[in-house]
Protein backbone atom coordinates (compact mmCIF):
# COMPACT_ATOMS: atom_id res chain seq x y z
CA UNK A 1 0.00 0.00 0.00
CA UNK A 2 1.18 3.72 -0.78
CA UNK A 3 -0.02 6.02 1.70
CA UNK A 4 0.88 10.06 0.70
CA UNK A 5 3.24 11.83 2.40
CA UNK A 6 1.95 14.96 3.52
CA UNK A 7 2.70 17.99 2.21
CA UNK A 8 3.82 19.61 5.80
CA UNK A 9 6.12 16.46 8.19
CA UNK A 10 5.60 17.02 11.63
CA UNK A 11 8.30 16.90 14.11
CA UNK A 12 8.36 13.81 15.94
CA UNK A 13 7.48 15.65 19.03
CA UNK A 14 4.45 16.90 17.34
CA UNK A 15 3.00 13.10 16.46
CA UNK A 16 1.54 12.39 19.68
CA UNK A 17 1.39 9.05 20.54
CA UNK A 18 2.73 6.45 17.19
CA UNK A 19 1.54 3.05 16.42
CA UNK A 20 3.33 1.45 13.99
CA UNK A 21 1.96 -1.47 12.01
CA UNK A 22 5.23 -3.69 11.10
CA UNK A 23 6.79 -2.70 14.32
CA UNK A 24 8.92 -5.86 13.51
CA UNK A 25 10.46 -4.41 10.17
CA UNK A 26 14.20 -3.22 9.89
CA UNK A 27 12.61 0.47 8.91
CA UNK A 28 10.08 0.86 10.92
CA UNK A 29 11.78 -0.92 14.38
CA UNK A 30 14.46 1.07 13.79
CA UNK A 31 12.10 4.64 13.74
CA UNK A 32 10.36 2.82 17.15
CA UNK A 33 14.35 2.74 18.74
CA UNK A 34 14.35 6.72 18.29
CA UNK A 35 11.19 7.94 19.59
CA UNK A 36 11.28 5.83 22.29
CA UNK A 37 15.00 7.03 23.48
CA UNK A 38 13.05 10.73 23.37
CA UNK A 39 10.74 9.43 25.32
CA UNK A 40 7.78 9.24 22.98
CA UNK A 41 4.90 6.95 23.60
CA UNK A 42 5.13 4.04 21.28
CA UNK A 43 3.02 0.94 20.22
CA UNK A 44 2.92 -1.81 17.46
CA UNK A 45 1.84 -5.04 15.82
CA UNK A 46 3.42 -7.34 13.91
CA UNK A 47 2.19 -10.45 12.40
CA UNK A 48 4.61 -12.80 14.44
CA UNK A 49 7.24 -12.31 17.62
CA UNK A 50 10.75 -11.95 17.50
CA UNK A 51 13.89 -10.56 18.76
CA UNK A 52 13.50 -7.20 17.55
CA UNK A 53 9.89 -6.98 18.84
CA UNK A 54 11.36 -8.18 22.24
CA UNK A 55 13.85 -5.58 22.03
CA UNK A 56 11.02 -3.05 21.94
CA UNK A 57 9.13 -4.32 24.61
CA UNK A 58 12.41 -3.71 26.85
CA UNK A 59 12.39 0.02 25.42
CA UNK A 60 9.22 0.42 26.77
CA UNK A 61 6.77 -0.09 23.08
CA UNK A 62 3.48 -2.11 23.68
CA UNK A 63 3.79 -4.69 21.03
CA UNK A 64 0.79 -6.92 19.81
CA UNK A 65 0.89 -10.03 17.65
CA UNK A 66 -1.62 -10.36 14.77
CA UNK A 67 -3.69 -6.49 13.71
CA UNK A 68 -6.87 -5.81 15.38
CA UNK A 69 -8.48 -1.97 15.10
CA UNK A 70 -8.53 -1.60 19.25
CA UNK A 71 -4.73 -1.33 19.23
CA UNK A 72 -4.64 1.88 17.90
CA UNK A 73 -7.57 3.15 20.49
CA UNK A 74 -4.57 5.29 22.04
CA UNK A 75 -2.80 6.48 18.94
CA UNK A 76 -2.28 9.83 17.29
CA UNK A 77 -0.52 8.83 14.58
CA UNK A 78 0.06 5.92 12.89
CA UNK A 79 2.97 4.68 10.87
CA UNK A 80 2.76 1.98 7.95
CA UNK A 81 5.36 0.14 5.77
CA UNK A 82 4.61 -0.62 2.07
CA UNK A 83 4.32 -4.26 2.89
CA UNK A 84 0.81 -3.21 4.76
CA UNK A 85 -2.66 -3.17 3.04
CA UNK A 86 -5.28 -1.53 2.84
CA UNK A 87 -7.92 -3.79 4.13
CA UNK A 88 -5.79 -3.60 7.22
CA UNK A 89 -7.99 -3.21 10.43
CA UNK A 90 -5.66 -1.08 11.97
CA UNK A 91 -5.26 1.37 9.19
CA UNK A 92 -8.74 0.92 8.70
CA UNK A 93 -9.71 2.14 11.74
CA UNK A 94 -6.98 4.92 11.62
CA UNK A 95 -8.63 6.57 9.03
CA UNK A 96 -12.14 6.10 10.04
CA UNK A 97 -10.67 8.20 13.61
CA UNK A 98 -8.93 10.54 11.25
CA UNK A 99 -5.59 9.98 12.30
CA UNK A 100 -2.28 11.32 10.84
CA UNK A 101 -0.88 8.61 8.84
CA UNK A 102 2.70 8.22 8.04
CA UNK A 103 4.03 6.15 5.35
CA UNK A 104 7.88 5.01 6.65
CA UNK A 105 9.49 8.27 4.47
CA UNK A 106 7.73 10.22 6.33
CA UNK A 107 7.81 9.30 9.69
CA UNK A 108 12.25 9.12 9.00
CA UNK A 109 11.56 12.70 8.20
CA UNK A 110 9.84 13.55 11.32
CA UNK A 111 12.84 11.87 13.56
CA UNK A 112 15.24 14.23 11.32
CA UNK A 113 13.55 17.54 12.19
CA UNK A 114 16.33 19.54 13.65
CA UNK A 115 19.32 17.48 12.39
CA UNK A 116 22.07 17.92 9.90
CA UNK A 117 20.91 14.63 7.94
CA UNK A 118 23.60 12.78 5.96
CA UNK A 119 21.93 10.36 3.73
CA UNK A 120 23.10 7.27 1.75
CA UNK A 121 22.18 5.88 -1.27
CA UNK A 122 22.85 3.96 -4.04
CA UNK A 123 21.23 0.43 -5.68
CA UNK A 124 23.65 -1.44 -3.54
CA UNK A 125 25.89 -1.32 -0.27
CA UNK A 126 23.32 1.24 1.19
CA UNK A 127 23.40 -0.91 4.71
CA UNK A 128 27.50 -1.42 4.48
CA UNK A 129 28.21 2.15 3.76
CA UNK A 130 25.89 3.39 6.36
CA UNK A 131 27.45 1.27 8.92
CA UNK A 132 30.98 2.30 8.04
CA UNK A 133 29.87 6.01 7.89
CA UNK A 134 28.58 5.57 11.75
CA UNK A 135 30.73 3.68 13.62
CA UNK A 136 33.94 5.81 12.08
CA UNK A 137 31.96 9.34 13.13
CA UNK A 138 31.59 7.74 16.42
CA UNK A 139 35.04 6.96 16.71
CA UNK A 140 35.66 10.80 15.84
CA UNK A 141 33.80 11.83 18.65
CA UNK A 142 30.63 13.04 16.95
CA UNK A 143 27.85 10.88 18.19
CA UNK A 144 25.11 10.75 15.62
CA UNK A 145 21.78 9.68 15.98
CA UNK A 146 21.43 6.62 12.82
CA UNK A 147 18.96 4.81 11.07
CA UNK A 148 20.13 1.88 9.03
CA UNK A 149 19.40 -1.23 7.44
CA UNK A 150 20.74 -3.84 9.34
CA UNK A 151 21.70 -3.91 12.65
CA UNK A 152 25.98 -3.12 13.78
CA UNK A 153 27.36 -5.79 15.21
CA UNK A 154 29.14 -3.52 17.43
CA UNK A 155 26.04 -2.57 19.05
CA UNK A 156 23.79 -5.32 17.67
CA UNK A 157 20.72 -2.87 16.88
CA UNK A 158 19.79 -0.80 13.96
CA UNK A 159 18.80 2.70 15.04
CA UNK A 160 20.19 4.89 18.44
CA UNK A 161 19.66 8.35 19.47
CA UNK A 162 22.93 9.93 19.77
CA UNK A 163 23.84 13.35 21.36
CA UNK A 164 25.51 15.14 18.24
CA UNK A 165 23.83 16.93 15.51
CA UNK A 166 24.20 14.99 12.76
CA UNK A 167 21.57 11.78 12.04
CA UNK A 168 23.32 9.07 9.75
CA UNK A 169 20.48 7.89 7.56
CA UNK A 170 19.95 4.79 5.08
CA UNK A 171 18.14 6.52 2.00
CA UNK A 172 16.05 3.74 0.21
CA UNK A 173 15.32 4.49 -3.32
CA UNK A 174 12.92 1.37 -3.94
CA UNK A 175 9.68 2.68 -2.88
CA UNK A 176 11.10 6.73 -3.23
CA UNK A 177 11.55 7.20 -0.01
CA UNK A 178 15.28 8.93 -0.51
CA UNK A 179 12.81 11.85 -2.28
CA UNK A 180 10.96 13.09 1.00
CA UNK A 181 14.26 13.76 3.27
CA UNK A 182 16.54 17.30 2.26
CA UNK A 183 20.19 15.86 3.77
CA UNK A 184 22.94 18.20 4.68
CA UNK A 185 25.01 15.67 2.87
CA UNK A 186 24.58 12.74 0.74
CA UNK A 187 26.94 9.76 -0.48
CA UNK A 188 25.70 7.41 -3.61
CA UNK A 189 27.88 4.51 -4.53
CA UNK A 190 25.77 3.37 -7.23
CA UNK A 191 22.90 4.17 -9.34
CA UNK A 192 22.15 0.40 -11.57
CA UNK A 193 18.24 -0.64 -12.51
CA UNK A 194 16.29 -2.14 -9.42
CA UNK A 195 12.75 -2.10 -8.39
CA UNK A 196 11.76 -1.49 -12.14
CA UNK A 197 8.12 -2.50 -10.66
CA UNK A 198 8.66 1.04 -8.56
CA UNK A 199 10.65 2.70 -11.40
CA UNK A 200 9.08 1.59 -14.64
CA UNK A 201 11.98 2.41 -16.42
CA UNK A 202 15.61 2.53 -15.62
CA UNK A 203 15.88 6.06 -17.17
CA UNK A 204 12.96 6.93 -14.30
CA UNK A 205 15.00 5.26 -11.71
CA UNK A 206 18.44 7.13 -13.19
CA UNK A 207 16.13 10.33 -12.82
CA UNK A 208 15.22 9.71 -9.35
CA UNK A 209 18.71 10.05 -7.63
CA UNK A 210 18.89 13.27 -10.17
CA UNK A 211 15.48 14.52 -7.85
CA UNK A 212 17.47 13.43 -4.94
CA UNK A 213 20.82 15.39 -5.20
CA UNK A 214 18.68 18.48 -6.06
CA UNK A 215 17.40 18.40 -2.33
CA UNK A 216 20.71 18.37 -1.29
CA UNK A 217 21.52 21.67 1.43
CA UNK A 218 23.43 23.96 -1.45
CA UNK A 219 25.81 24.40 1.40
CA UNK A 220 26.19 20.55 1.66
CA UNK A 221 27.83 18.20 -0.48
CA UNK A 222 27.51 15.23 -2.55
CA UNK A 223 29.68 12.04 -2.65
CA UNK A 224 29.72 9.78 -5.19
CA UNK A 225 31.58 6.35 -6.25
CA UNK A 226 32.34 7.33 -9.56
CA UNK A 227 34.09 3.94 -10.53
CA UNK A 228 30.56 2.89 -11.39
CA UNK A 229 29.00 4.89 -14.35
CA UNK A 230 25.36 5.75 -13.04
CA UNK A 231 27.25 7.56 -9.61
CA UNK A 232 29.61 9.10 -12.39
CA UNK A 233 27.24 10.64 -14.60
CA UNK A 234 24.99 11.67 -11.09
CA UNK A 235 28.43 13.82 -10.01
CA UNK A 236 28.72 15.27 -13.47
CA UNK A 237 25.02 16.28 -13.02
CA UNK A 238 24.60 17.69 -9.97
CA UNK A 239 28.75 19.31 -10.22
CA UNK A 240 26.73 21.32 -13.56
CA UNK A 241 24.21 22.18 -11.79
CA UNK A 242 25.86 23.78 -8.60
CA UNK A 243 26.10 21.26 -5.69
CA UNK A 244 29.53 20.36 -4.42
CA UNK A 245 30.61 17.19 -5.32
CA UNK A 246 33.18 14.75 -4.03
CA UNK A 247 34.17 11.88 -6.38
CA UNK A 248 35.49 8.91 -4.51
CA UNK A 249 36.97 5.42 -6.52
CA UNK A 250 40.17 3.87 -7.70
CA UNK A 251 39.65 6.45 -11.25
CA UNK A 252 42.93 8.37 -10.76
CA UNK A 253 40.45 11.59 -11.57
CA UNK A 254 38.98 11.37 -8.30
CA UNK A 255 39.11 13.49 -5.37
CA UNK A 256 40.11 10.91 -2.96
CA UNK A 257 41.45 7.59 -4.03
CA UNK A 258 42.42 4.39 -3.11
CA UNK A 259 45.29 2.50 -4.49
CA UNK A 260 47.36 -0.31 -3.44
CA UNK A 261 44.00 -2.85 -2.78
CA UNK A 262 45.32 -6.47 -0.85
CA UNK A 263 42.82 -8.46 -0.14
CA UNK A 264 43.47 -11.27 1.82
CA UNK A 265 41.44 -13.46 3.88
CA UNK A 266 38.96 -11.68 5.40
CA UNK A 267 40.57 -8.33 5.43
CA UNK A 268 40.84 -5.76 3.08
CA UNK A 269 44.12 -3.21 2.72
CA UNK A 270 44.05 0.21 1.20
CA UNK A 271 46.24 3.17 0.63
CA UNK A 272 44.29 6.99 1.02
CA UNK A 273 45.16 9.45 -1.19
CA UNK A 274 42.89 12.70 -0.60
CA UNK A 275 43.15 15.54 -3.46
CA UNK A 276 46.89 14.19 -4.49
CA UNK A 277 47.95 13.88 -0.55
CA UNK A 278 48.56 10.37 0.29
CA UNK A 279 47.01 10.29 3.94
CA UNK A 280 47.57 6.91 4.95
CA UNK A 281 46.49 3.06 5.01
CA UNK A 282 43.54 1.72 5.85
CA UNK A 283 42.75 -2.32 6.61
CA UNK A 284 38.96 -3.27 7.00
CA UNK A 285 37.89 -6.23 8.87
CA UNK A 286 35.72 -7.32 5.78
CA UNK A 287 36.74 -8.51 2.76
CA UNK A 288 35.84 -7.36 -1.00
CA UNK A 289 36.65 -4.22 -3.17
CA UNK A 290 33.09 -2.86 -2.98
CA UNK A 291 33.78 -2.65 1.14
CA UNK A 292 36.83 -0.85 0.34
CA UNK A 293 34.91 1.84 -1.90
CA UNK A 294 31.97 2.09 0.45
CA UNK A 295 34.79 2.52 3.04
CA UNK A 296 36.65 5.42 1.33
CA UNK A 297 33.20 6.89 0.47
CA UNK A 298 32.04 7.21 4.18
CA UNK A 299 36.12 8.58 5.10
CA UNK A 300 35.67 11.33 2.01
CA UNK A 301 32.51 12.17 4.27
CA UNK A 302 34.04 12.57 7.48
CA UNK A 303 36.75 14.58 6.06
CA UNK A 304 34.61 17.14 4.51
CA UNK A 305 32.81 17.43 7.87
CA UNK A 306 36.21 18.34 9.49
CA UNK A 307 37.30 15.08 10.89
CA UNK A 308 40.51 13.64 11.62
CA UNK A 309 41.99 10.81 9.22
CA UNK A 310 43.03 8.83 12.07
CA UNK A 311 40.55 8.98 13.86
CA UNK A 312 37.96 8.39 11.01
CA UNK A 313 40.32 5.45 9.92
CA UNK A 314 40.36 3.92 13.91
CA UNK A 315 36.58 3.51 13.24
CA UNK A 316 36.46 1.91 10.05
CA UNK A 317 39.73 -0.57 11.00
CA UNK A 318 37.25 -1.40 13.93
CA UNK A 319 34.25 -2.32 12.12
CA UNK A 320 33.34 -5.48 12.72
CA UNK A 321 30.38 -5.73 9.98
CA UNK A 322 26.37 -5.55 9.43
CA UNK A 323 24.61 -8.26 10.10
CA UNK A 324 23.32 -10.20 6.65
CA UNK A 325 26.47 -8.55 4.96
CA UNK A 326 29.22 -11.30 4.39
CA UNK A 327 28.11 -12.25 7.85
CA UNK A 328 30.20 -15.41 9.21
CA UNK A 329 27.50 -18.01 10.99
CA UNK A 330 30.20 -20.80 12.02
CA UNK A 331 31.97 -23.07 10.96
CA UNK A 332 31.28 -27.23 11.30
CA UNK A 333 33.31 -30.47 9.28
CA UNK A 334 35.75 -28.35 8.16
CA UNK A 335 33.24 -26.03 6.06
CA UNK A 336 32.44 -22.40 6.76
CA UNK A 337 29.37 -20.79 6.18
CA UNK A 338 28.87 -17.03 5.87
CA UNK A 339 25.34 -15.18 4.62
CA UNK A 340 24.53 -12.26 3.06
CA UNK A 341 21.72 -9.94 1.91
CA UNK A 342 22.83 -9.69 -2.00
CA UNK A 343 20.05 -10.00 -4.60
CA UNK A 344 20.81 -8.17 -7.47
CA UNK A 345 23.16 -9.54 -10.09
CA UNK A 346 25.85 -6.67 -9.27
CA UNK A 347 25.65 -7.65 -5.46
CA UNK A 348 26.35 -11.09 -6.15
CA UNK A 349 28.90 -10.35 -8.02
CA UNK A 350 30.64 -8.49 -5.64
CA UNK A 351 29.49 -10.94 -2.70
CA UNK A 352 30.92 -13.92 -4.58
CA UNK A 353 34.37 -11.94 -5.45
CA UNK A 354 34.91 -11.83 -1.58
CA UNK A 355 34.19 -15.01 -0.96
CA UNK A 356 36.72 -16.69 -3.44
CA UNK A 357 39.15 -14.36 -1.66
CA UNK A 358 38.13 -16.07 1.72
CA UNK A 359 37.75 -19.26 1.13
CA UNK A 360 41.36 -19.49 -0.09
CA UNK A 361 42.26 -22.88 -1.59
CA UNK A 362 38.93 -24.03 -1.14
CA UNK A 363 35.92 -24.02 -3.01
CA UNK A 364 32.63 -21.40 -3.08
CA UNK A 365 29.23 -23.54 -2.60
CA UNK A 366 26.00 -21.09 -2.91
CA UNK A 367 22.67 -21.38 -2.13
CA UNK A 368 20.77 -18.43 -3.65
CA UNK A 369 17.14 -17.15 -3.45
CA UNK A 370 15.98 -15.09 -5.74
CA UNK A 371 14.22 -11.91 -4.43
CA UNK A 372 10.74 -10.77 -5.82
CA UNK A 373 8.95 -12.31 -9.03
CA UNK A 374 9.66 -8.93 -10.92
CA UNK A 375 13.36 -8.51 -9.93
CA UNK A 376 13.51 -11.97 -11.37
CA UNK A 377 11.68 -11.80 -14.66
CA UNK A 378 14.17 -8.82 -15.35
CA UNK A 379 17.16 -9.82 -14.13
CA UNK A 380 17.09 -13.40 -13.94
CA UNK A 381 19.41 -14.63 -16.30
CA UNK A 382 21.87 -11.59 -15.01
CA UNK A 383 21.49 -13.64 -11.50
CA UNK A 384 22.46 -16.35 -12.68
CA UNK A 385 25.64 -15.67 -15.17
CA UNK A 386 26.62 -13.95 -11.99
CA UNK A 387 26.24 -17.17 -9.98
CA UNK A 388 28.76 -18.72 -11.99
CA UNK A 389 31.69 -17.52 -10.32
CA UNK A 390 30.57 -20.16 -7.49
CA UNK A 391 31.88 -23.58 -8.02
CA UNK A 392 28.47 -25.50 -6.74
CA UNK A 393 25.37 -23.78 -6.71
CA UNK A 394 22.05 -24.56 -5.26
CA UNK A 395 18.91 -21.94 -6.32
CA UNK A 396 15.90 -22.15 -4.42
CA UNK A 397 12.53 -20.77 -5.94
CA UNK A 398 11.57 -16.88 -5.71
CA UNK A 399 11.13 -15.56 -2.47
CA UNK A 400 7.56 -13.58 -2.91
CA UNK A 401 7.86 -10.77 -0.45
CA UNK A 402 4.57 -8.42 -1.60
CA UNK A 403 4.32 -9.87 -5.11
CA UNK A 404 1.91 -12.55 -6.03
CA UNK A 405 3.25 -16.10 -7.65
CA UNK A 406 3.76 -16.38 -11.45
CA UNK A 407 3.92 -20.05 -12.64
CA UNK A 408 6.63 -18.52 -15.34
CA UNK A 409 8.91 -17.06 -13.42
CA UNK A 410 10.72 -19.62 -10.87
CA UNK A 411 14.16 -20.32 -9.62
CA UNK A 412 14.55 -22.95 -12.45
CA UNK A 413 14.57 -19.21 -14.82
CA UNK A 414 18.05 -18.29 -12.65
CA UNK A 415 19.58 -22.20 -12.14
CA UNK A 416 19.15 -22.74 -15.98
CA UNK A 417 21.46 -19.62 -16.52
CA UNK A 418 24.22 -20.56 -14.55
CA UNK A 419 27.14 -21.10 -16.63
CA UNK A 420 28.60 -23.92 -14.87
CA UNK A 421 28.27 -27.98 -15.97
CA UNK A 422 24.75 -29.38 -14.89
CA UNK A 423 25.95 -31.36 -12.31
CA UNK A 424 27.29 -28.27 -10.44
CA UNK A 425 23.94 -26.27 -10.17
CA UNK A 426 20.64 -27.77 -8.68
CA UNK A 427 17.20 -25.96 -8.78
CA UNK A 428 15.88 -26.88 -5.30
CA UNK A 429 12.23 -25.78 -5.20
CA UNK A 430 11.41 -27.36 -1.91
CA UNK A 431 12.59 -24.63 0.98
CA UNK A 432 13.23 -27.83 3.45
CA UNK A 433 15.48 -30.16 1.43
CA UNK A 434 18.14 -27.40 0.87
CA UNK A 435 20.61 -27.59 3.21
CA UNK A 436 20.67 -31.07 2.56
CA UNK A 437 21.32 -30.59 -0.90
CA UNK A 438 24.07 -27.92 0.42
CA UNK A 439 25.58 -30.50 2.58
CA UNK A 440 26.01 -33.18 -0.10
CA UNK A 441 27.74 -30.78 -2.18
CA UNK A 442 30.20 -29.05 0.33
CA UNK A 443 33.54 -30.99 1.60
CA UNK A 444 36.36 -29.87 4.00
CA UNK A 445 38.27 -26.92 2.99
CA UNK A 446 34.64 -25.25 1.07
CA UNK A 447 32.83 -22.44 2.11
CA UNK A 448 29.23 -22.18 1.78
CA UNK A 449 27.66 -18.90 1.57
CA UNK A 450 23.50 -18.50 1.54
CA UNK A 451 22.97 -15.03 -0.38
CA UNK A 452 19.35 -13.29 -0.83
CA UNK A 453 16.98 -10.83 0.71
CA UNK A 454 14.75 -13.28 2.01
CA UNK A 455 14.28 -16.70 4.13
CA UNK A 456 17.14 -17.92 3.17
CA UNK A 457 19.14 -16.65 5.59
CA UNK A 458 17.53 -19.52 8.52
CA UNK A 459 19.38 -22.10 6.42
CA UNK A 460 22.89 -21.25 7.73
CA UNK A 461 22.19 -23.22 11.57
CA UNK A 462 20.46 -25.45 9.54
CA UNK A 463 23.38 -26.35 7.26
CA UNK A 464 25.83 -26.02 10.19
CA UNK A 465 23.83 -28.64 12.36
CA UNK A 466 23.90 -30.75 9.29
CA UNK A 467 27.63 -30.52 8.78
CA UNK A 468 28.31 -31.60 12.77
CA UNK A 469 25.77 -34.48 12.11
CA UNK A 470 28.21 -35.91 9.49
CA UNK A 471 31.35 -34.85 11.21
CA UNK A 472 30.20 -36.25 13.83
Amino acid sequence: MRVPVPDVIAPADRLGAVHFVGIGGAGLSGIARIMLARGMTVSGSDGTDSPTLEALRGLGARVWLGHDAAHVADADTLVVSTAVRDDNPEYVEAVRRGLVVLPRSAAVAAVMAGRRVLAVAGTHGKTTTTSLLTVALQAAGADPTYAIGGDLSQTGTNAAEGTGDLFVAEADESDGAFLVYEPHAAIVTNVEADHLDQWGTEEAYSAAFDEFAAGIDRDGFLVCIVDDPGAARLADHAAAGGLRVVTVGEDPRADLRVTDLVFAGTTSAFTVVDEGRELGRVTLRIPGRHYVLDAAAALATGLRLGHDFDDLRRGLEGFGGTRRRMEAKGEAGGVRVYDSYAHHPAEIAGDLAAARAVAGAGRVVVAYQPHLVSRTRIFGTAMGEALGAADEVVVLDVYLAREEPDPEVTGALVAAAVPLPPERVAFVADFDAVPAEVVRRARPGDLVVTLGAGTVTQLGPRILALLADADG
